[in-house]
């Protein structure tokens, strides 16, 4: 498929969908979600900002067949920051026993001070997030779909919903809620199940708190993977692990639901092995 052959380009603010230019495997799982709009007539615009980070933005983006109201869709599109804005200081302790395919790449990465190890650095984080959040989806871990990679930027699966006054709202992370005691026991239960794919995939989050979940309603949705640590191969993956537990279970016992991180850290331990 390739974009149509028109004179008319997009207006300001709208590109033509890149679902057509991406490689195969840089698309989400099979089978793609019916939501999910592979139209290479589609539109992207661009709806505004959601998140800031140091890493990366993430911005509100509509995906649209025009004059067809049933081919549509809103995402997120996580872009890394441009090589001089990006703060990368954390890498080493997360991407311990991680390699780059190409030695050229990998040796640029490990350059701080040039812009194309930046670069390479920026692709390999985009490029891990996406591989992980594929394999989540699979294992039926609660995070967003993720629809493509293109370059450093994901398109995910936008999670919120219609505000009053009909605009799109994104779900609060949960940090920001104050539900009521029984959903809060929900959601505990929610996050076990979650630190449990995770750890049968051989994985910790490795930097999950109340800040990198959603709540969306009654549901959990975990997000931000790029730094997930391999429970075999990272010397820092267990301590990790365990401070994941620690940061969930005191957000917990803040709205008065009693959560032990030694045994939840037990618990969804031995699920790695």
């Amino acid at each position: 498929m390739s974009v149509p052959d028109t004179p008319d380009l997009p207006a300001p603010g709208t590109r033509w969908s890149t679902w057509a230019t991406v490689a195969k495997g840089q698309r989400g799982p099979q089978p793609y979600p019916s939501w999910v709009v592979t139209d290479a007539a589609a539109l992207d615009t661009e709806l505004g900002i959601l998140k800031t980070g140091k890493e990366a933005d993430v911005h509100l983006v509509e995906r649209a067949v025009p004059d067809d109201p049933a081919r549509w869709s809103l995402l997120a599109a996580k872009r890394y920051r441009s090589q001089e804005r990006r703060d990368f200081d954390r890498d080493d302790s997360y991407t311990e026993g991680r390699k780059l395919r190409r030695t050229r790449d990998q040796r640029a990465a490990e350059d701080r001070k040039s812009a194309y190890g930046r670069s390479v650095r920026a692709g390999h984080w985009a490029h891990a997030e996406f591989a992980a959040l594929c394999a989540l989806w699979e294992a039926g871990a609660p995070v967003p779909y993720p629809v493509q990679l293109d370059g450093t930027e994901i398109l995910l699966q936008f999670v919120g919903s219609p505000g009053d006054d009909g605009a799109w709202v994104a779900a609060p992370r949960l940090a920001q809620v104050r539900p009521p005691r029984d959903v809060v026991a929900g959601y505990l239960e929610q996050i076990r199940d979650a630190m449990g794919v995770f750890a049968r995939l051989g994985w910790a989050h490795g930097d999950l708190s109340p800040y990198n979940v959603l709540a969306d309603g009654e549901r959990l949705v975990v997000i931000d993977v790029p730094q997930v640590v391999d429970l075999a191969a990272s010397p820092f993956a267990v301590e990790y692990l365990h401070r994941d537990c620690v940061n969930m279970c005191a957000w917990f016992a803040a709205r008065g639901v009693e959560a032990d991180p030694e045994e939840l850290f037990a618990d969804v331990y031995a699920q790695a092995w």
